[in-house]
């Protein structure tokens, strides 16, 4: 009986990896339209608490709808305008930059050779090179960019879901012929993820503005530029508020010296600690049911096919993922995977 299975067990497993191999194919294929449309999703997470909250005060489906994506566009366009000149100024800037931090590593090679430490030279021009720092900002600005380039796709898929969010439970029901029909499972992932969305983007606009305050009050050049940084790396799980920190303080030590560049660095810290350890898990109340090796892998395996929307995305992303699995026997030992524990003897599996 078990030699019989076994070459049924291979075949499964063979077609399971082909299968896997076709569907990340297919993902980087179609990379800028699926970025596109985690943006409409995203945006359409983020508007359906309020569109909710306008139609319990009788406003109708569609006025609620025009509101909130009317809110969301000129926030989207005054965040861009500012943003957007920051980053040409600091763009023009860059050569004068350049100039200074290599001034300052020459200064440091002599004080390092006038005390016998030589062959440093290659590290410290590769640990203090703005171009190769500044690089992730270019990239996740210009990606994210990209993704809002559909703008117009992007604003109509966003206010159709917010149309169709009212309605979409009693739609199920009448496809599953059921109309008394509860999702109590579907309905607390939902809210899951909504909340977790909602809470990050709160705590993340947070960030990015004492960030940039910070910032600014020190003196740093294009603090605006900084302070979105801190806000959408704040989304990337264990490492965003290192990598936002990284540019706006190697820029406070070639502007304003060692001290004021510390001074920056502990700001961050500060923000950081108080914001995600504190409120932010206070806030989210229930764990995300998902293990940290998880989290830091799907930021690779996400943001490798979906490019920067797929890193700021990745913790919904995975929290969908094992929510899916968890739905079928044959699969459930992915979300299991996926987990953060093991369940004890005895005690059925979470799922979701």
């Amino acid at each position: 009986m078990t030699r019989g299975l076994a070459p049924h067990r291979g075949t499964r497993l063979l077609l399971c990896a082909a299968a896997l191999v076709i569907i990340v194919g297919g993902v980087a294929q179609a990379r800028s339209v699926l970025a596109s449309l985690l943006v409409a999703l995203f945006l359409a997470v983020l508007g359906t608490p309020p569109v909710l909250w306008l139609q319990r005060r009788r406003a109708p489906p569609v006025v609620a709808a025009l509101l909130v994506v009317s809110g969301m566009v000129a926030s989207l366009l005054l965040a861009a305008a500012l943003v957007g000149a920051s980053f040409e100024g600091f763009a023009a800037a860059m050569p004068a930059y350049q100039a200074r931090l290599g001034e300052l590593v020459s200064s440091w090679q002599a004080w390092l050779a006038a005390r016998g430490i030589r062959g440093l030279e290659e590290a410290l021009r590769g640990v203090a090179n703005p171009a190769a720092v500044m690089s992730l900002t270019a990239r996740l600005v210009t990606g994210l960019g990209a993704a809002l380039s559909d703008a117009v796709l992007i604003v109509l898929t966003t206010a159709f879901i917010l149309l169709e969010v009212s309605g979409f439970p009693g739609k199920l029901r009448a496809i599953l012929g059921d109309p008394l029909q509860h999702f109590p499972e579907a309905t607390r992932f939902v809210g899951d993820v909504e909340r977790y969305m909602v809470i990050k983007t709160l705590v993340s606009l947070a960030t990015g503005v004492l960030a940039g305050s910070w910032l600014a009050l020190l003196g740093v050049d294009f603090p605006v530029l900084w302070g979105f940084l801190a806000f959408l790396l704040n989304f990337v799980p264990n490492i965003g508020s290192t990598l936002a920190a990284a540019p706006a303080v190697l820029l406070a030590l070639v502007q304003l010296g060692p001290g004021h560049a510390a001074l920056a660095a502990a700001g961050y810290a500060v923000v950081n600690f108080v914001l995600d350890n504190l409120i932010e898990t206070r806030l989210m109340g229930r764990r995300l049911e998902l293990s940290t090796l998880v989290v830091f892998l799907s930021l690779l395996v996400w943001g490798g096919l979906l490019g920067p929307v797929g890193m700021v995305l990745c913790v919904p992303l995975t929290m969908t993922l094992k929510f899916g699995c968890g739905r079928f026997v044959g699969t459930r030992w992915i979300a299991l995977a996926l987990g953060p524990d093991v369940p004890a003897a005895g005690e059925p599996p979470a799922e979701g």
